[in-house]
């Protein structure tokens, strides 16, 4: 079975989607379906057909969340030992080589990742070029704007 990396902080985000969909959403949408039916022929009758497309996304996404949680491998930053290397969970400090802009990101499961929080996926071109370097080294990135050149600064497990 192949492992999801996941910071706590994602796990507790993915638990509590699945909650909220088996508590509240599941509910609501079988709701819709009994009072879609009540209101007679289901062949024309288009809420009925809505919330039965509803209930399916519903349980596929259900289903999705249970599966990705059974393989989560829970990663805590603050517990890595990795002698300074950049590795999942890190947080870096950055700077282009070129125009001295300075970023941070953490890297987490794809799932996480949200670039207005300064969190990358683990698959991003970034991260993948970040990974297994130190402060002080420079990573080559490939981006769409062409080639980036960023000079890691510091690198935290936090």
């Amino acid at each position: 079975m192949v492992t999801i990396p996941l910071t706590q902080r994602g796990a507790d985000l993915l638990k509590s989607e699945l909650q909220r969909l088996k508590s509240v959403e599941r509910h609501a949408v079988i709701q819709a379906i009994a009072e879609a039916r009540a209101q007679g022929d289901l062949s024309e009758n288009a809420e009925y057909e809505a919330a039965k497309d509803k209930q399916g996304f519903i349980e596929g996404r259900i289903k999705e969340l249970e599966s990705k949680l059974a393989a989560a491998q829970v990663i805590d930053p603050a517990a890595l030992d990795a002698g300074g290397k950049v590795v999942f969970g890190s947080t870096v400090d950055l700077e282009d080589a070129k125009s001295g802009a300075k970023v941070t990101y953490q890297i987490v499961g794809d799932d996480e990742a949200d670039l207005k929080l300064g969190l990358i996926s683990i698959s991003s071109p970034i991260a993948r070029a970040l990974i297994g370097k130190e402060a002080g080294d420079v990573a080559e990135v490939q981006a769409p704007g062409g080639l980036k050149h960023w000079e890691i600064v510091d690198v935290r497990y936090a």
